[in-house]
């Protein structure tokens, strides 16, 4: 399980503003809304502005109404239920999104398959969460602001994640519903303590509606870009140093 990075130092945490950015944001909006892509979709680019795409899965953990289909719908910019429903199985969605990276200026594409889950159908079908962990790059655990028994839960949900992890994978702690402070059950010195015990940063998201800028998702979807690229840069600087050593043994 990898530890997130320090937010900021890695890519430009503010770059969707800036004037050389326009142009690849808008490959993924329409008529100043996000576009919806589909599983064979992608931006498309003139030939003289190549980009590289980079491909992660990422899951979303937590338990029944805490907000994961409402923060993947958020991460999308798609419209958000009105109602509360149990996702009755695996629901995906296809998240692009730009960045500029820090030390190089390099402009990349990411591409998030965000994974949904109902926590009833994952105990129903034993097979589901295996499938939901596969090739997995990054976990999110989500708790709510207004449900105390949803942080509390947290310690467990990460606890067993770690017991059975197939692989390296980003873990990041997100806060739903923190904009309703008049039903905060999850006081700051809760979270506080929590991140000094677990060293994890924990993000945060409001339960609205998903307005028609860019800024409600960019600290989100930045923090999770800039995690995956930096777990990214560590695993090949380790299988360089292993190539390194095998060839000095031979």
């Amino acid at each position: 399980m990898t530890q997130a990075s320090k937010s900021g130092s890695v890519v430009v945490a503010d770059w969707h503003r800036c004037k050389d950015s326009k142009e690849y944001f808008s490959k993924i909006l329409y008529k100043k809304k996000r576009k919806h892509f589909g599983l064979l979709e992608s931006p498309v680019m003139p030939p003289h502005i190549p980009v590289d795409t980079v491909h992660y899965k990422v899951f979303l953990s937590g338990k029944s109404g805490v907000g994961k289909s409402t923060l993947a719908a958020r991460l999308a910019g798609q419209t958000i239920p009105c109602m509360h429903y149990e996702t009755t199985g695996i629901e995906t969605a296809v998240v692009y999104w730009p960045v500029k990276l820090k030390e190089s200026g390099r402009v990349l594409f990411f591409r998030f398959q965000l994974w949904d889950c109902g926590e009833n159908a994952l105990r129903r079908f034993d097979h589901l969460l295996p499938s939901c962990k596969e090739k997995v790059d990054a976990v999110l655990f989500l708790f709510s602001f207004t449900d105390r028994t949803s942080f509390d839960d947290l310690a467990n949900q990460i606890t067993k994640w770690k017991e059975s992890s197939v692989g390296p994978a980003v873990t990041l702690v997100v806060g739903t519903k923190f904009d309703l402070f008049m039903h905060c059950d999850v006081s700051e010195k809760d979270v506080r303590n929590f991140q000094e015990t677990w060293q994890l940063a924990v993000l945060r998201t409001g339960g609205g509606e998903v307005g028609d800028g860019l800024d409600a998702a960019t600290p989100l979807l930045n923090s999770l870009a800039e995690n995956l690229w930096n777990q990214d840069c560590i695993m090949a600087g380790h299988q360089m140093q292993q190539q390194t050593a095998s060839s000095t043994l031979e």
